[in-house]
This record gives C-alpha cells, sequence and structure tokens, in this order.
C-alpha cells in the first residue's frame, strides 16, 4: 500500500518499517535537490518520472519550484520497490494512473502487481538455481585445493 491510497484500505503490516522523514507531515517541503540527496535517484529522474505521469502531483512553489512532500518520499520508495521487481515503466505508470482514478481500479491494480509478483518469484527461483550452480562450483575448486597433489608416473 502506498500513501496516496486511501487510510480506509488495510496497512499490510508485514511490510518493512518505511524510512523516518526528515521532516514532520505539514513542514515537509523539500527540493529537488534534498530529494535526490534523499534517495539517490538524480534531478533527470525526478523530472522524468513527473513528464511520464509517474509523478503528476508534485507541487510547485509561487516560483515554480518542485516541492515535494513526505507523500511523494513514500511515493518514490515505492516505485524503487518496483523498479527492482523488474515492472517495466510503463506498468508503473499504468498503476499510478490506476491509483489516481480511485478505489474502483484496486482489482486492475491488485492484477498488476499479481503479475509483477509472479515475475518476480519466477526469477527468484532462477536465481536460486543459479546460486547452487555456482555453490557447486565454488566447493569443487575449494576441494580441489585440499586434495593432495596425484604423484608423477
Amino acid at each position: 500500500m502506498t500513501v496516496m491510497e486511501s487510510t480506509s484500505v488495510k496497512v499490510d503490516v508485514c511490510a518493512s518499517a518505511p524510512r523516518p522523514h526528515p521532516r514532520p507531515e505539514g513542514q515537509d517541503r523539500y527540493t529537488i535537490s534534498e530529494v535526490v540527496a534523499f534517495t539517490g535517484l538524480t534531478a533527470h529522474t525526478l523530472r522524468w518520472y513527473e513528464r511520464i505521469g509517474l509523478m503528476p502531483h508534485v507541487d510547485r512553489s509561487h516560483t515554480g519550484q518542485r516541492r515535494f512532500t513526505n507523500r511523494d518520499l513514500d511515493w518514490l520508495s515505492f516505485v524503487g520497490k518496483l523498479r527492482l521487481t523488474g515492472m517495466p515503466v510503463a506498468d508503473m505508470v499504468r498503476y499510478a494512473e490506476l491509483l489516481r482514478e480511485g478505489e474502483h481500479t484496486f482489482e486492475e491494480r491488485q492484477e498488476l502487481l499479481e503479475a509483477t509478483r509472479r515475475d518476480v518469484k519466477t526469477r527468484i527461483a532462477e536465481l536460486q538455481d543459479t546460486l547452487a550452480v555456482l555453490d557447486h562450483k565454488i566447493d569443487f575448486y575449494a576441494g580441489a585445493r585440499r586434495a593432495p597433489e596425484r604423484p608423477c608416473a
């Protein structure tokens, strides 16, 4: 669940705790450079996210400077998790669109996340198989170093 979703929605208590925000709610106005420092994303990436519709809700100051909130930081954290899953950007944008459309899109959002979850589980299984092969090879080489040399005949 993201902070953008309704507070009447159940909270996933198994999810890892979010990073603490640098500023309390209501005093949470961050410049793009502060968000870059806090998230590790580049300013170019943040502007791109806004341009493609992944973050269209970013507020602006009276001078036109972007002003991010704790809610934006939470959203960026969630987007980062989606990126780690390998979810295509188009699907992330679609998810953001569905989120903005409201509660009647819960089912479609769930389906999108479930498809991503299946992909992640497949990748995990592939990586576990790869890890087993690597462990086997490492054990082989460690054993070969311990084996006594064969006498020359």
